[in-house]
């Protein structure tokens, strides 16, 4: 489980980075006290626009930045007390984190699984079984930037889930694919879920989240405005699809009629 308690992140601006901002104010809130609790066997969206806050509440869970204020639990251990522990418990995959483009595939398939202090066995059928379902077995022996786009992404999925993770955390999981590999993404997403896996992913795709996420959280200027099943989500804001209701939370943000 996840449990996020009062999440805020504040970042401090350079002058270049104030001046691109249009800013006078050396401070920016990326995140502004957000709760949220995901639970094992679903799969939880954080749904928002570019700048909302989604990557920075997920780096945080995933130890990569720390919070400014707040606390966060994974399985039962707070981020910043525990970071080792959380990172046993966790794949995390984001477009900004690259794999290194000069190894191949099968090399940095093994060095995660090592760095994980997997068994050679136990890691041997981890990779048969994920080369095998994203078809990447073929392309085991290429160095990562020989790889497509879609390719590199299904590559960088084995990576981070070579130790069998209980808690996946994906931040924009199908952001630049084609649709076919979209769709063996998310599918391999649902699969995870099916067996008890926790999955957390930011996504600024209406259908995405639509189709795959049991619960939404849609995030706007850093705050959580609206949480739940889309049913909940679209009975609250009297829409007929999950695009209208996230256009009437931005215009409430806005303070438009």
């Amino acid at each position: 489980m996840i449990e996020i308690r009062d999440l805020t992140k504040v970042y401090k601006l350079n002058k270049k980075q104030m001046k691109e901002s249009r800013t006078t104010n050396p401070r920016k809130t990326a995140v502004d006290h957000l709760s949220l609790t995901a639970r094992p066997g679903e799969i939880y969206g954080l749904l928002g626009p570019n700048g909302a806050g989604k990557t920075t509440t997920l780096r945080c869970i995933s130890t990569i930045i720390r919070p400014t204020q707040g606390e966060i639990y994974v399985s039962g251990h707070e981020v910043q007390k525990e970071p080792e522990k959380v990172r046993e418990k966790i794949g995390f995959l984001t477009g900004d984190i690259k794999l290194d483009p000069q190894f191949s595939v099968d090399y940095m398939f093994e060095f995660f699984g090592r760095l994980h202090q997997i068994p050679e066995e136990k890691l041997r059928a981890r990779k048969e079984e994920l080369f095998t379902y994203f078809g990447i077995k073929d392309f085991a022996h290429k160095k990562m930037k020989e790889l497509s786009t879609g390719m590199g992404q299904k590559a960088a999925i084995a990576v981070c889930l070579a130790h069998d993770p209980d808690i996946i955390i994906f931040d924009e999981p199908t952001n630049g694919l084609d649709v076919i590999t979209a769709r063996s993404v998310t599918d391999y997403l649902k699969k995870l879920r099916t067996e008890g896996k926790l999955v957390i992913i930011s996504t600024h795709i209406m259908s995405e989240a639509e189709k795959i996420c049991d619960r939404i959280g849609i995030v706007i200027g850093g705050h959580k405005v609206m949480e739940g099943r889309l049913d909940e989500i679209l009975q609250e804001t009297g829409s007929e699809d999950l695009e209208d209701a996230f256009f009437e939370l931005y215009r409430q943000t806005q303070g438009e009629e």
